[in-house]
């Protein structure tokens, strides 16, 4: 044995020596890539089979999200898949979180519960086919009520006993259910729909009966208690009636009284009083009912009736005639036995006489109906009661102006509704309801004044307003003209003033020009040898007129230059 390892040894380092570089190389690199491959397999090999918790691929990320924190609350590793499947290590953990995620409504929307069903698995027994049918039969039912538009919350819950041998030791299946209505619902009150959810188990669930469910809202009350919702059913009943009562009434109240407002005005029919009486309940009556016979129906085209009536017809008749005559002696029989001979014969007994009797029956048809019906909820009685006001005018003297009382108040007048006004008024009332004095409706009109003291102070208050109203804006006016008179006049006494002041600077500028005319000729004679020049003279004496005319007509000269600087 040591010869063959030498000799294969020593083959492998001659074939070594005799290799090149790179295949050395490439075997070194087969080997290595060998190695790792062990290794991977023995790792692969060795960690543990992990178990999808829901076989479907969760696609929604923060429900996928939420599911993993919450087997993460249960200190169990979790793993996603490429695909999306949320694993676990193995299946016992993977049903285990299956149940808490049912319990805590976080599987995925569109799962069918049924699923479940779909693995096949050897090791599965009898115990767990049975869980997973009523988890599957739970889910459903939840699904189905959670479907309902009232509803937005639910949990069921299902027993189903074993099956016994015996049917009276077979325990009945049960069933909870807490709903939690939707807000604005009236599930917990409409009692059409818990039965409807009481059917839905009903038929989903094999076995179960009405005196086994029980179904909750989420306070604790139980909703399908209807043996103790009589009383209930009852009063709702009632408040039905009465409002189907109160309908009737408006209708009436709004028929009437728009007829009497249009009639009268709004203000003087304010109110209508409507009572209606009803037997809400159903009756079912039989009448018997006798008439004549009909022996000759009526011509037609005859302008009278010419028909014949009996009031019976003979089917049949019976005549018996009866004559005795004798001393009435009446055997006994036998001694000791009573006889069959009537009182009345046994007492005519030893009697002589002659007694006649006759019989006639005669057999008469007569027409017979019998009537059976079922009379809904009629009108007993109507009730109607109005009161309509009359007219307020306010009272004017000669003058057409309105009379003010010792109060301060204007001074009015009432004026009645006419009685025939009144008595047309209840028919037209009793026309409009059906009126029936055999049912003993009552339609009652009045005239009765209605206190009107707020309405006549405001009406007040906004005639004197507007009175004094009126007295302010003439004052104002006269006040106005007042003022535009003194204008004119201070208008006119300042233009007067201003001519005065205008023509007395025209006088003094006409006496200084006069006095600088003299002032310039004294000095030409006394300079008569002055070296002004005839152009310097001219404007100097132009200057002094320009100098006089702005001062005595200052307005033109501004005018003067405005016409100068515009030209410019």
């Amino acid at each position: 044995m040591g010869e063959f390892f030498r000799k294969i040894t020593g083959q492998i380092k001659t074939l070594w020596g005799k290799w090149s570089l790179i295949q050395k190389l490439i075997l070194l690199g087969i080997g290595i890539a060998a190695i790792v491959g062990i290794v991977v397999l023995f790792s692969v090999s060795s960690s543990p089979t992990m178990s999808p918790v829901i076989d479907a691929p969760i696609r929604d990320e923060n429900l996928r999200d939420r599911i993993v924190t919450r087997i993460n609350l249960e200190n169990v590793k979790v793993t996603i898949s490429p695909a999306g499947v949320v694993m676990v290590e193995n299946a016992q953990i993977a049903r285990r979180m299956r149940s808490i995620l049912i319990r805590e409504d976080l599987i995925p929307a569109g799962t069918d519960p049924w699923e479940i069903f779909d693995r096949e698995r050897w090791t599965i027994t009898d115990f767990e086919r049975n869980v997973n049918l009523r988890r599957a039969l739970t889910q459903m039912v939840s699904d189905h009520i959670k479907a309902l538009d009232d509803v937005d919350n639910v949990s069921v819950t299902i027993v189903s006993p074993e099956r016994q041998f015996f049917s009276s030791d077979q325990n009945p299946v049960t069933a909870s259910v807490i709903i939690t209505p939707k807000p604005g619902s009236d599930i917990t009150e409409n009692r059409k729909k818990i039965e409807g959810i009481q059917k839905i188990l009903q038929f989903a669930i094999e076995g179960l009966k009405d005196e086994n469910i029980v179904i909750a809202d989420h306070t604790g009350l139980v909703l399908n208690d209807f043996a103790g919702m009589e009383n209930m059913d009852w009063i709702a009943a009632i408040d039905r009636g009465n409002k189907m009562i109160r309908e009737i009434e408006n209708r009436y109240r709004k028929t009437v009284l728009t007829a009497l407002q249009s009639n009268f005005g709004a203000d003087q029919v304010r109110d209508l009083n409507v009572k209606i009486d009803m037997d809400l309940s159903k009756k079912a009556v039989t009448t018997e009912e006798y008439f004549p016979v009909t022996m000759k129906e009526r011509t037609p085209g005859l302008s009278y009736d010419d028909s014949e009536f009996a009031t019976s017809i003979t089917r049949s008749k019976t005549q018996s005639s009866t004559t005795w005559e004798g001393t009435g002696y009446n055997p006994e029989g036998p001694s000791g036995v009573e006889g069959q001979t009537a009182p009345a014969f046994r007492d005519m007994s030893n009697l002589y006489g002659k007694v006649t009797q006759e019989t006639l029956v005669d057999n008469e048809e007569i027409n017979k109906r019998i009537i059976q019906e079922e009379r809904s909820p009629g009108i007993d009685r109507i009730t109607v009661s109005v009161n309509i006001d009359g007219t307020w005018k306010i009272k004017y003297d000669e003058n057409k102006k309105p009379i003010i009382a010792v109060d301060g108040s204007l001074e009015r007048e009432y004026i009645p509704v006419p009685p025939e006004t009144l008595r047309s008024t209840q028919a037209l009332i009793q026309n409009a309801i059906g009126y029936n004095a055999a049912r003993g409706d009552s339609v009652t009109v009045t005239n009765i004044p209605i206190n009107r003291e707020v309405q006549f102070k405001e009406e007040d208050t906004a005639f004197f307003k507007a009175k004094q109203f009126k007295i302010t804006i003439l004052i104002f006016l006269g006040g106005l003209v007042f003022l535009l008179l003194v204008f004119i006049l201070f208008r006119a006494i300042s233009r007067e003033v201003e001519r005065r002041r205008r023509l007395a600077e025209e006088e003094r500028a006409r006496r200084e020009q006069a006095l600088r005319e003299s002032a310039l000729m004294q000095v030409e004679e006394q300079d008569a040898n002055a070296n002004l020049s005839v152009e310097e003279r001219s404007r100097l004496e132009m200057m002094e007129n320009i100098t006089n005319m702005a001062k005595g007509h200052p307005e033109d000269v501004a005018q003067l230059i405005r016409t100068w600087l515009l030209e410019e």
